[in-house]
């Protein structure tokens, strides 16, 4: 079951690197494919902000890594389920406020992630 939770945690940081990419560094090209309802007219103006949004996703992946090569096992699962709790409510404040979509995109894999590691954590 660790491995199953260890799995998800990579996953879920994997895809924060392309989150990070796609608006760091793809944002004026590749996001426009990504983000089809955003006005294509607005990439070039929201260039550094898009840049912003992937530094914190960046944040969010460098835990997430973390979270897999902590040797203390107490400290991996408490540090994973930390930043997949941080993932989980950007999901939802992102469904809520932008769309439904991000949910299922970024909040149910962390969701799932949550899940599994207290299975872990809990024995169950």
């Amino acid at each position: 079951m660790v491995l199953v939770a260890q799995i998800i945690t990579f996953l879920v940081a994997l895809l924060h690197c392309y989150f990070l990419w796609l608006e760091m560094f793809a944002w004026t090209t590749k996001a426009r494919n990504v983000f089809r309802n955003f006005p294509s007219d607005l990439f070039e103006p929201t260039k550094s902000m898009a840049a912003n949004q992937g530094l914190y996703n960046s944040f969010l992946a460098a835990g997430l890594f973390w979270s897999l090569v902590i040797a203390s096992p107490i400290w991996s699962v408490n540090v994973a389920l930390f930043f997949l709790a941080c993932v989980l409510i950007a999901g939802l404040y992102g469904a809520l406020t932008v769309s439904k979509k991000i949910f299922y995109v970024q909040g149910l894999p962390a969701l799932l992630g949550i899940i599994v590691w207290c299975l872990v954590k809990f024995g169950l």
